[in-house]
């Protein structure tokens, strides 16, 4: 019995989470996406995965790196690293995750410039004690 060997190579319909974080970009290396998913900084469909997991087409991905929280969808598979341009083909990110990260950022700039963002609308104390430091201000 002879065994056809085609040319193209058959469409991936399964790969391991680990390996695919790793082509898609979203760790440096594959040990880290590893380390990640089985420390629980990865979410299947809003279950917790294991490493060896396969993931499909479809699968809505929540990944935790450092402040960052990103929420996906898996557009393609692949189990090989390639260009970034590539790698962003592989998933597309709810319009909700990129707004989030973007007034994450906006708010550590502040941070960072010295402004802090008040977690709620002053209370009377609060309001009391801006007044006397505004009347303090203008009486120098």
């Amino acid at each position: 019995m002879e065994r056809k060997v085609s040319d193209q190579p058959q469409p991936l319909m399964r790969v391991r989470i680990d390996r695919w974080l790793w082509a898609a970009r979203f760790f440096k290396t594959r040990s880290q996406a590893k380390i990640a998913v089985a420390g629980g900084k990865v979410h299947v469909n809003g279950a917790r995965a294991k490493p060896s997991r396969d993931i499909r087409i479809d699968d809505h991905l929540r990944i935790t790196r450092a402040t960052e929280e990103l929420d996906i969808t898996v557009l393609a598979m692949t189990d090989e690293r390639g260009p970034a341009t590539i790698a962003q083909k592989l998933y597309s990110e709810h319009s909700e995750s990129i707004d989030r990260r973007a007034t994450l950022k906006a708010q550590r700039r502040m941070e960072r410039a010295g402004l802090r963002m008040p977690r709620s609308k002053p209370g009377k104390r609060d309001r009391r004690h801006r007044m006397r430091l505004k009347a303090k201000i203008e009486s120098d």
